[in-house]
């Protein structure tokens, strides 16, 4: 069980969770967790009033979101959330559900699954106490910037949904978490999954070395340098870093072409070399980094990235497994994994289900999350294990160290 000691206040409402068709999975999850927990929890007094309906067999909250053949739809919530704590839980970026639009199946798209969010708000506002959206992929959090005439889409989608009565906006590794300017009124969450990615690494790798000698972090663009610099501190390593350069007088598929990858830093040869990002999209410019880190001589190349969306199938990295240009690619749980990836040798899922649990419990307790924000602690007390084993355990706990989750 995690650490309780800042769970002693009364809930901010009834624990509710909406987990729509895109989460079904990630919200079946969760739910186990924290009927686990709040059944084994006893130093709370949950006979008093204060605390009705604290432990039950779910916290999942049935609806629906029914969509017509002329592209139309509907959203319905089936159980009460009156004086509930709702938590809103939704993946953006899910292609494997397909809706039947005029004759033919098609996959739902960002704007889509967005839409079916504020149907359930729309459902819920006025009833429920409090409502919180938790959306892991940030919706057009791409689009967070504007440099010509263009809109402003993930700025405007979040101040819609502070209009429509959204308390927090609970997200992982947002791609340019300044956005959260937009809303300076509203509880904006940016979590990243840095400690959960080094739990999954090193116990799939017993042969690590942590040092400048045998590892380097890469950042695959100017973008993600502080990411992977956070990622080398904690290893002890050095970081390179690869800037794009771009051919500025023509745009592709709404972006400026890449003309190559340059790279920035000190020799890669013999060393293994984990190149962090944001996310996998196509996949191109994450392996046509992997490849010239190849042909310096890097030993083994570990492709690590919160959303792994492989825009552009799996064969690529198939083919890239099979050239020995990449070790392992880890991505999370918090968005749809493709069923087939699965089976593919090179890749390993980063399961963030138990950590987005802790993080509702705190919050539904008005707790402070500071330390379930800063893993900087249990990080290392997974490093220090790893140099002395070369694996970790499922459970490890570091002498005067509280660890929220293993």
């Amino acid at each position: 069980m995690p650490d309780q000691s800042k769970l002693i206040s009364v809930p901010a409402g009834k624990l509710g969770i909406v987990a729509l068709k895109s989460s079904e999975t990630l919200g079946n999850s969760i739910d186990k967790y924290l009927v686990k927990w709040r059944r084994e929890r006893e130093h709370l007094s949950t006979d008093h009033i204060m605390f009705s309906g604290y432990t039950r067999d779910s916290y999942l909250i049935e609806s629906s979101c029914i969509r017509f053949a002329s592209g139309e739809a509907k959203g319905t919530v089936k159980d009460s959330v009156r004086g509930s704590d709702l938590y809103i839980i939704a993946d953006v970026t899910n292609t494997g559900i397909t809706y039947n639009l005029g004759g033919q199946m098609v996959p739902m798209t960002p704007d889509e699954h967005f839409a079916d969010i504020k149907r359930i708000i729309g459902a819920s506002a006025g009833k429920a106490h409090r409502i919180n959206v938790i959306m892991p992929f940030l919706y057009e959090s791409r689009q967070d910037k504007r440099t010509r005439r263009e809109s402003l889409d993930c700025a405007m989608a979040l101040q819609e949904l502070v209009s429509m009565g959204v308390s927090n906006i609970i997200t992982f590794d947002a791609h340019e978490p300044r956005v959260q300017n937009a809303i300076p009124y509203c509880g904006f969450e940016n979590l990243m999954p840095t400690y959960q990615f080094i739990k999954c690494l090193l116990r799939s790798t017993p042969d690590l070395e942590f040092d400048n000698g045998h590892m380097m972090v890469i950042s695959p663009d100017e973008g993600a340098m502080n990411r992977a610099i956070y990622f080398a501190n904690h290893f002890g390593v050095d970081v390179g870093m690869f800037y794009k350069r771009r051919d500025y007088s023509k745009v592709v598929d709404g972006k400026n072409p890449i003309v190559a990858h340059e790279f920035l830093g000190d020799s890669v040869d013999g060393k293994d070399v984990i190149i962090i990002d944001d996310m996998i999209a196509s996949g191109e410019s994450m392996l046509d980094v992997a490849r010239q880190l190849k042909e310096r001589h890097a030993r083994r190349v570990y492709c690590l990235a919160t959303f792994g969306l492989f825009t552009a199938g799996l064969d690529v990295f198939d083919k890239a497994y099979e050239d020995g240009v990449i070790e392992k690619v880890i991505s999370t749980n918090v968005i749809y994994q493709k069923p087939e990836l699965f089976n593919r040798p090179w890749y390993l899922s980063a399961d963030l289900a138990k950590y987005i649990a802790i993080v509702i419990d705190h919050l539904n307790h008005d707790a402070s999350i500071s330390d379930l924000l800063n893993p900087n602690e249990r990080i290392m007390s997974r490093i220090n294990e790893y140099k002395k084993n070369h694996t970790i355990s499922d459970n490890y706990t570091a002498p005067g160290a509280q660890l929220y989750f293993v």
